[in-house]
């Protein structure tokens, strides 16, 4: 008796999670987007992050109306969103905008961004201190 309400549990939720877009971004709300892409962005090669972050955000500023930026977002994967990215930096470096003109290429842009966060992401130094203040307790 009690194995039932297990099967059916769990049936629903891999079927719910099988039948999940997991791999493309949720264009429904501003907000399940955002949940996708950090979903996503957890799941790629560290080389990809910054080009994905930054193609997602680069689309949000060209297009500041929910609407047209969930219909352009929704079911794009990471590839095809990182394609769309690119786009919208080549339109808007040729319109003028200001922030993209410092920059020859998207890659370029992409480079010294990663350059940024490695700086940011520096190892720090392991104290005797920090062992002392351990949450583990010794039995």
């Amino acid at each position: 008796m009690r194995i039932l309400p297990i099967i059916i549990i769990s049936l629903s939720v891999l079927l719910s999670t099988g039948c999940s877009k997991g791999g493309a971004i949720n264009g429904r709300s501003f907000k399940t987007a955002l949940q996708s892409v950090k979903m996503m962005k957890g799941r790629l090669p560290q080389e990809q992050r910054i080009a994905f972050e930054l193609s997602f955000w680069a689309i949000r500023t060209a297009y500041r109306k929910n609407s047209e930026f969930l219909d352009i977002v929704d079911g794009k994967t990471s590839d095809e969103l990182i394609e769309v990215g690119k786009e919208v930096f080549e339109k808007r470096k040729a319109d003028g905008f200001e922030e993209y003109q410092q920059y020859a290429s998207w890659d370029e842009m992409i480079s010294k961004y990663a350059q940024e966060r490695a700086a940011q992401t520096t190892k720090k130094k392991y104290s005797r201190r920090d062992a002392e203040n351990s949450v583990l307790y010794k039995l």
